[in-house]
């Protein structure tokens, strides 16, 4: 069989096998040798060579009679050339080797004497590994450009004092704890976290705890061994498995049972973990990062969220505002969202009347930067011309501010008036003025209404539109 293209190290104290492995691999790889953990050190320490795979003999000398200095020359491997994928072999009849050198972090193990059939595959499919690593890497680093901390618009105060506070932290173990109100881009600010850190190169893993259920809850944070319970029927590996070496990121943490709540402190306090119904110990080795639109203090008073939890968490507490509270950087993420949602839909240049852009900046964003993103797209998509006027927002905004809502809000007679009544005749002219400006296409009014197409079919037969 061909050998598979790449580079190759081999390590072996047997200088004829040693050789004989490197004329099959030289035929179309790039091949070095070593004979000891001296001399794999003195190769990779002054070579820029970076093997995409290692063969490495766990007997090595000076200790022939154990793997000792197998393992340790893996070791050295793994410091120096984190992504080389090291495959083990040995002569042994103690099945244990293998299993040793697996449990380790070695890819495979090759039992002697060399089939070089046999070991070509074996390489293959490790060449193939570390092509896809690579692969993973690059993405990684996509998304870490992406999450930059320039990518977290804003000049107000507000938002800058975030920033400093995200920058000096985002390289370091602590635990952060962000709360905001929903849509204020808590994981936006997480993720900019991770991609700044040491553990870029790792996943991050994001999990809304509001989304599981009761009942899953451990085995979807910690995962499970086949049959730990009805319908377990195989291994899972849980949220904390997933993002070994990476970062956690728990959204909605509040929402949490308070059962739920002792076993995450657990294993917070101990940094170690069992799948459920498992008895093998792991390592919790991440970054954790949590998020709540819920005020946590307000919840340890109220016997809603455990205390030592809480303090176990806020390390680093870092709050979000509302849009509310820096209008000044409105503009800019308007102008970013409008952009982008032009240039995903292929649409023409839009572009905002300085009307239409005070309504936006003085509108109060109840659902925050995702509120708005919303929007922009909304407009972007249902705007008849190049320039988007104060007559193409959505009613809620058309209408104006609080004051200007406040301002139309009718005086109540002295008799009363029946409420249903009154808010189904307002309901009735809003539905009449999106359909009007929708030209009666019942899809685009129900966007300008921000309601689904059900909403929209059962308001207009209520009132026979």
């Amino acid at each position: 069989m061909t050998a598979p293209a790449g580079t190759i190290l081999i390590v072996d104290d047997d200088e004829q096998l040693r050789q004989q492995m490197a004329l099959f691999f030289r035929k179309t790889c790039r091949v070095e040798t070593a004979g000891n953990r001296e001399q794999v050190q003195q190769t990779l320490s002054e070579d820029s060579l970076d093997p995409d795979v290692t063969l490495l003999d766990m007997h090595l000398p000076p200790c022939l009679d154990s793997i000792d200095e197998g393992l340790a020359t893996y070791r050295e491997v793994a410091a120096l050339r984190p992504n080389t994928v090291v495959i083990a072999m040995s002569g042994d009849a103690d099945r244990s080797t293998g299993y040793r050198a697996v449990e380790a972090g070695m890819y495979d193990f090759f039992s002697k004497p060399i089939d070089t059939r046999e070991l070509a595959i074996i390489v293959r499919r490790a060449m193939d590994r570390r092509r896809q690593a690579g692969e993973i890497r690059r993405l990684r680093r996509d998304q870490a450009r992406e999450y930059r901390f320039d990518k977290i618009l804003g000049t107000s105060d507000a938002i800058q004092k975030v920033l400093a506070t995200v920058r000096k932290v985002a390289d370091s173990a602590a635990t952060v704890l962000l709360q905001g109100e929903s849509g204020t881009g808590k994981e936006l600010v997480a993720r900019a976290l991770h991609a700044n850190s040491s553990r870029a190169d790792g996943p991050f893993i994001a999990v809304n705890c509001s989304a599981i259920p009761e009942t899953l809850v451990e085995s979807e944070l910690f995962g499970h061994e086949k049959g730990a319970f009805t319908g377990a029927v195989n291994r899972h590996a849980g949220r904390f498995e997933r993002a070994q070496g990476g970062t956690l990121f728990l959204d909605e943490l509040g929402t949490l049972h308070l059962s739920a709540q002792a076993k995450l402190l657990r294993v917070l306090e101990g940094g170690e973990f069992e799948r459920v119904g498992g008895k093998e110990t792991l390592q919790a080795d991440i970054r954790l990062i949590v998020a709540s639109n819920q005020n946590l203090e307000d919840d340890v008073a109220a016997g809603k969220f455990r205390e030592d939890l809480y303090y176990r968490i806020r390390v680093i507490p870092i709050t979000l505002p509302p849009l509310r509270e820096r209008r000044e950087d409105i503009p800019e993420l308007i102008s970013l969202f409008l952009t982008q949602a032009v240039k995903a839909n292929k649409l023409p240049e839009r572009r905002l009347s300085p009307e239409a852009l005070h309504r936006l900046v003085e509108f109060r964003w109840k659902g925050n930067v995702r509120e708005l993103r919303h929007v922009m797209e909304s407009l972007a998509l249902l705007a008849d011309g190049e320039t988007i006027g104060v007559a193409d927002l959505p009613p809620q905004i058309y209408g104006g501010g609080v004051s200007e809502m406040a301002a139309n809000v009718p005086e109540i007679p002295a008799e009363g008036f029946h409420l249903e009544e009154h808010m189904a005749r307002h309901e009735e002219e809003i539905l009449k003025a999106a359909l009007k400006k929708a030209n009666a296409v019942k899809t685009r009014a129900a966007k300008l209404l921000g309601v689904n197409k059900d909403r929209m079919k059962y308001l207009c037969r209520k009132y026979d539109l």
